[in-house]
């Protein structure tokens, strides 16, 4: 195996990756949006016509990926993490905090873990509905790898790594910051059982209430900036209704309701 590490091909592109990685986040705005307009211009016009009228259907739903993509963009703007900065000192350091406050705090996030989404899982397998639980896991997965996939792209360092005097609860998380994991999931499980729980408002608002507690934990305790956690509230509310709508139907076309 090291041998085909140190041959000449293998090299010359490991070093081509070093150097794109490299490149400013300007750089990659602008080839992405040399490759989209490409792509708009190679597409036939069918094509667009049935995403058009898809959209039209969900509004919603692209008002929230343009929303979190000029959240990602603002990340260029310098007055913008000065915000940021000011906002998570509020939350994370502003007063003296009592040692409940933070075990609460230190529960209260792990709402957005993988062991919770493991646990409601098994809960909806054996006593709502299995292929609920299917479609919970199945998104669970797909935002894993989506919000894994963003923050490698963005890179950006968090707040324990970038600002002075920040007070970390607990252990300081691996990774990048943008956007916040935890958040994100948190928003998903609200927004799957709350169209699940549809008509019990009640039960929606305080899914929802618990979704933003674990975003307001994740500034609490170091490890993610206000964007950070918007971002993944957005991105989790986003990936939940589309989980909702395509799974329902596939779920309707094979019978499964």
């Amino acid at each position: 195996m090291t041998d085909i590490f140190n041959h000449p091909k293998v090299k010359k592109c490991g070093k081509l990756i070093c150097r794109l990685r490299c490149l400013h986040p300007s750089v990659w705005l602008l080839v992405i949006l040399t490759a989209l307009a490409f792509y708009v211009t190679v597409v036939p016009l069918n094509f667009w016509k049935h995403v058009w009228l898809t959209m039209r259907e969900h509004s919603v739903l692209l008002a929230m990926l343009l929303f979190f993509c000029l959240l990602a963009v603002s990340l260029v703007w310098t007055e913008g993490q000065n915000i940021d900065a000011y906002v998570f000192t509020f939350f994370n350091g502003y007063g003296k905090r009592p040692r409940w406050l933070d075990r609460t705090m230190m529960a209260l996030t792990e709402l957005g873990n993988g062991i919770v989404t493991v646990v409601i899982a098994l809960v909806l397998y054996f006593a709502v509905n299995p292929h609920l639980a299917y479609e919970f896991v199945f998104g669970t997965l797909t935002l894993w790898l989506v919000v894994e996939g963003i923050k490698s792209f963005i890179k950006r360092p968090r707040p324990f790594s970038y600002l002075e005097n920040v007070r970390v609860v607990g252990t300081r998380a691996r990774g990048k910051s943008f956007p916040s994991g935890h958040t994100g999931q948190a928003f998903y499980m609200a927004t799957i059982l709350s169209q699940y729980f549809k008509g019990h408002m009640f039960v929606a608002v305080v899914l929802y209430l618990l979704a933003a507690l674990v975003g307001t934990t994740r500034m609490y305790m170091g490890m993610h900036y206000p964007r950070d956690v918007l971002a993944g509230a957005i991105l989790g509310i986003f990936w939940g209704f589309i989980g909702v709508v395509v799974n329902a139907v596939i779920f309707r076309v094979i019978g499964f309701y």
